[in-house]
């Protein structure tokens, strides 16, 4: 996808934040979103409420950190910056990243102990989503988070797979694609793959089986 241009990724961001607000995607000013432009960034304000952003008022920042107009950054806008540089690498038309606290991955994610928040247990969650590497619980906007998500993007880009989305345990995805448009869908997958997940818990459903994910691979270019 080509790059958007700034009025369009302003009111991109806040179309996006309002419909994921009123479906209950995010709720108070849980989560956040962010545009990458050719010379910086677009990123919902610290504390912002996603369902009623005002796009004259999202912060503006330069390719090199620095806040150049609009409301106060959001603190998560260091990890966003290194999700970028390390996407990028295998996929350069990432522009946009979505983080939220939905409920059904969140609460998926407090009893999991696995490396990996979810198996493969529909095509279209391997198909749109991939992989979702599960971070230890740290505190909101701690830095250290930022190195541990580029190095699990790097780990699974060198390995064929190239990730779509992470999640922070106790906190939310952040899943991130070529436009709001398609990292909201992204999001969507993810979080009804979690909700699934959580409706058959006591019956354990099997995943699909290797022979049918590579299938999906052959025929859609699924990523797993």
């Amino acid at each position: 996808m080509t790059a958007m241009t700034e009025t369009h990724a302003r009111d991109e961001i806040c179309r996006v934040g309002r419909s994921l607000f009123e479906r209950g995607y995010v709720h108070a000013s849980a989560g956040n979103i962010s545009v990458r432009l050719d010379d910086g960034f677009l990123i919902t304000p610290t504390d912002a409420c996603l369902g009623f952003l005002d796009p004259a008022q999202l912060a503006r920042v330069d390719a090199h950190g620095r806040q150049t107009s609009g409301e106060r950054a959001s603190k998560t806008l260091a990890l966003h910056t290194r999700i970028y540089a390390a996407a990028m690498a295998f996929d350069p038309g990432t522009r946009c990243i979505i983080h939220t606290h939905s409920t059904h991955s969140v609460a998926l994610s407090l009893g999991c102990h696995s490396a990996e928040l979810l198996p493969p247990l529909t095509p279209y969650f391997v198909m749109k989503v991939g992989h979702v590497p599960l971070l230890p619980y740290t505190r909101p906007g701690d830095p250290a988070v930022g190195a541990q998500v580029a190095a699990l993007i790097e780990h699974y880009g060198h390995d064929g797979k190239p990730l779509r989305a992470v999640m922070l345990q106790r906190l939310g995805p952040n899943v991130w694609h070529d436009s709001p448009a398609a990292a909201m869908a992204t999001l969507e997958e993810l979080e009804e793959t979690a909700r699934l997940a959580l409706l058959t818990r006591g019956d354990a459903p099997a995943p699909l089986t290797e022979s049918q994910i590579d299938e999906l691979r052959r025929v859609f270019g699924a990523r797993w």
